[in-house]
């Protein structure tokens, strides 16, 4: 099977986790999806596991690439601050999905040991990134700067769950501009 059939399968499993999670992967669905056989699966991925953890892993490679991107391209942090919300809106404008790590985390009981590590480590990447940007934006103290990132990933990843609840990204907007307007996020 060719690498371009496993990216295919990739790119099929994060549609479906975005939409289903973790619990909604299914290996006939998402062959009939990508026009392979079921079991031609299973020779890039043994198991679900292998795939959720693949997948996930992705996304969060891809969103560190992302918010890297984001940096590079403006060497404003505050800027770069007042963009990060649209990296979640992105999800929802797309079929109403979700951000693929925010939707197993709801499933992380459920979850293979692998695939939460890597649900862990896309939240990681955020706090971590969020907390470099607020230091060196000056909008908090370097000693606050990792609560304060904690709470705005927790923020936006609650907009975007409410806001896909009611097939609505106006109240994503509305969220996140009422997290402006109370200071968590620069205006």
């Amino acid at each position: 099977m060719s690498s371009s059939s496993k990216e295919a399968i990739l790119a099929a499993a994060r549609r479906t986790a975005q939409a289903r999670g973790y619990n909604g992967l299914n290996f006939r669905d998402l062959a009939d999806e990508v026009g392979i056989k079921a079991a031609s699966i299973y020779h890039h991925f043994p198991s679900k596991a292998d795939l959720g953890a693949a997948v996930a892993k992705r996304y969060r490679e891809d969103t560190a690439a992302a918010l890297d991107a984001m940096l590079d391209e403006s060497s404003d942090p505050v800027r770069c601050l007042r963009q990060y919300p649209d990296t979640f809106r992105k999800a929802l404008q797309n079929d109403n999905r979700m951000c693929l790590c925010s939707f197993m985390a709801a499933e992380y009981d459920d979850l293979p040991e692998p695939v939460k590590k890597e649900v862990q480590a896309f939240a990681d990447v955020n706090v971590a990134w969020l907390s470099r940007i607020l230091s060196a934006a000056g909008v908090v103290r370097a000693e606050e700067s990792e609560p304060r990132a904690r709470a705005i990933f927790a923020a936006i990843a609650g907009a975007q769950l409410l806001a896909r609840s009611r097939s609505d990204i106006s109240l994503y907007d509305a969220l996140i501009g009422s997290y402006r307007a109370a200071g968590l996020l620069p205006a």
